[in-house]
């Protein structure tokens, strides 16, 4: 399966104090990540902002290092992900974001999401 993460999953380990990486393993076994590099410059604008979401930013920036980076014509790191999923590019997309989960599911694309407070699953259309 291959997925593409979202930079406030990227931010979990800070945030929710979830080990991502450990959760995706669980829940799929063997996986392969890509993360758009309009997410990736999202979270190093953040983690230049200092305080606790800089942090969790920064986690998150070095995390996406363990992906496959991917370009994409899109400028928005939402739309990057929706194109990615609805191209068939990557069979689901990890994120919290409610209303990017919302557009992902309307169009068929499954989403991986937290849980509680600790733990990921995957919701299907």
């Amino acid at each position: 399966m291959r997925i593409a993460m979202d930079a406030n999953a990227l931010m979990m380990p800070v945030e929710a104090g979830i080990r991502v990486f450990d959760e995706l393993d669980r829940l799929l076994g063997q996986f392969d990540c890509v993360v758009p590099e309009t997410v990736r410059q999202e979270l190093e604008k953040l983690a230049d902002s200092g305080g606790e979401a800089g942090r969790a930013a920064a986690v998150g920036a070095d995390l996406a290092s363990r992906c496959e980076p991917v370009e994409t014509a899109e400028s928005y790191a939402d739309d990057a992900l929706y194109d990615l999923a609805t191209t068939g590019e990557v069979d689901a997309v990890v994120t919290n974001d409610a209303p990017l989960r919302s557009r992902l599911l309307d169009a068929g694309v499954p989403v991986i999401h937290l849980r509680g407070r600790n733990q990921l699953i995957r919701t299907n259309p």
